[in-house]
């Protein structure tokens, strides 16, 4: 009895020891938790957010807002529904909060700003009651369903508005789910060049990193150092200052057509700056470190003596090579070139300076609407359309190659 006495106490002992031990771990976890949570989860969550909010118009004219949510549309509005609307529109103006809700219902159709506000200024000269002819005669549109269902539409707490105009996508005046006129379809076409641009960038890394890795691998060591340096110098430069450097040799009075000239293979400069080659090169440039990182730090643990076993046993060393070395250093292969194609969608400041109009990737445009047009509704859906797609791409590529295979050896 008192073995056993003793067998479960001691047990008891470990269990509290053990549980001790998991609470101090996680209380170890908790800034970095904290820090997650608050840097980037939260900030996330907030970004998918702002692409369906939808409260210009119920900060503008609350009373209108709770209105049209009753309403079932179809047709015109009814009279009281009209003169509310109204009456606020008067308020609103007065008030100086009128500006962000034509902004708002401007999204739904160029134009529609300018009619808020016309109408707005000529009602605060007339007397109430107000009906739809008073706003006929101040502009026709009024009488057109098109406008009371886009105003239906911005009375809702969450709207599809943004996140349609990303797929290039609307909806008529029935409510329907269209397609945008082939001119205004632009988004889609943006993604598909930011995914390119991003493959390209990942494609070119690979090759030059990849046997610059080996090369480093298989160095005596004082000399993969001094390699080792020059692969890590970009990371001690600003990436504005490497930039701007790719300007000065690819523009037309640049090093590069200088000696492409003295070497006689052109008679003109080339036009080389502000073209897609040069966001290529410079993109390729500022990226290839943390491709060549990954890799190396495999074929590091990779023994000589796997690659001599396939030679003594008849393989040529290119058979050797592609039979054994290589799938060793596959890991470091996918881990580098998920890294990059991630690091690559999200470029912003290289295609910017060294490309065209055309040229131009999906987070410049997140940037023009954060900054300039003041549309936190579409830089968030692009942002998110941007995320979702990145994540899609990471899962397909995890089940192609395999979960384990991402790890650094």
């Amino acid at each position: 009895m008192a073995a056993g006495a003793a067998a479960r106490d001691l047990a008891r002992e470990v269990r509290i020891t053990g549980r001790r031990r998991r609470l101090a771990a996680f209380a170890l976890t908790l800034p970095l938790l904290a820090f997650l949570l608050v840097f980037f989860v939260l900030p996330i969550l907030g970004m998918l957010r702002l692409a369906v909010s939808n409260t210009e118009m119920a900060e503008a004219l609350p009373a209108s807002t709770r209105a049209f949510r009753a309403w079932t549309g179809g047709g015109p509005p009814p009279p009281e529904l009209v003169d509310r609307f109204a009456r606020e529109l008067v308020e609103a103006r007065a008030a100086r909060r009128l500006a962000r809700f034509a902004k708002r219902l401007n999204y739904e159709r160029t134009g529609y700003r300018t009619l808020i506000l016309k109408t707005a200024r000529r009602l605060a000269r007339m007397e109430p009651p107000f009906d739809l002819a008073t706003l006929a005669a101040i502009d026709r549109r009024w009488a057109e369903p098109a406008v009371w269902a886009a105003i239906r539409r911005a009375a809702q707490p969450w709207t599809d508005l943004y996140v349609l105009a990303v797929l290039d996508l609307a909806r008529d005046a029935e409510g329907r789910i269209v397609p945008v006129p082939p001119e205004r379809a632009v988004y889609l076409d943006i993604l598909a060049r930011t995914f390119r641009i991003a493959l390209v960038v990942t494609l070119a890394c690979l090759a030059l990193g990849y046997p610059l890795a080996y090369a480093l691998a298989h160095l005596p060591e004082r000399h993969a150092n001094l390699l080792m340096i020059g692969v890590l110098l970009p990371f001690w430069t600003s990436l504005l200052v490497r930039t701007a450097a790719w300007i000065v040799i690819l523009q037309r009075e640049g090093p590069l057509n200088e000696l492409l000239r003295w070497l006689g293979l052109i008679d003109a400069p080339l036009e080389l700056v502000f073209r897609r080659p040069a966001v290529y090169v410079a993109m390729t440039h500022v990226l290839l470190p943390f491709m060549v990182l990954p890799v190396y730090s495999v074929m590091r643990t990779i023994h000589p003596s796997y690659v001599r076993a396939a030679l003594s046993l008849g393989a040529t060393p290119w058979t050797a090579f592609r039979r054994v070395y290589l799938p060793l250093s596959l890991p470091g292969v996918t881990a580098g070139a998920l890294l990059v194609f991630i690091l690559a969608l999200g470029y912003y400041i290289t295609p910017a300076l060294v490309g065209g109009a055309s040229d131009q990737m999906i987070s410049y445009f997140v940037a023009f609407y954060t900054l300039q047009t003041i549309n936190w509704g579409m830089a968030a859906a692009l942002g998110s359309l941007l995320l979702i797609a990145t994540l899609a791409l990471y899962l397909l590529f995890a089940r192609l190659v395999g979960v384990e295979r991402l790890r650094f050896g």
